[in-house]
């Protein structure tokens, strides 16, 4: 498992984020504070407070890994 903080600041950012990480067959947990949804799931995302950088748990090693990171990119921040 790996952990990212990532920015979904906008609609269309959720909107993108989401259709990207769905493609993969591995689990994805969005952590903000004490709250862990899913995040796959649009309807949790935006129960989440999304002016705040949210902690992305990835469950994945690997090439797979490699691949999410990739894709994920444009939301990672440091």
């Amino acid at each position: 498992m790996k952990t990212v903080k990532i920015s979904l600041n906008s609609i269309d950012k959720v909107k993108a984020f989401v259709n990207e990480i769905s493609k993969f067959d591995c689990d994805f947990d969005l952590v903000s504070g004490r709250y862990v949804i899913d995040a796959k799931s649009i309807m949790g995302i935006f129960s989440l407070d999304l002016s705040k950088s949210i902690d992305l748990n990835i469950h994945a090693d690997g090439a797979v890994l490699q691949s999410v990171l990739a894709v994920i990119g444009k939301y990672v921040i440091d």
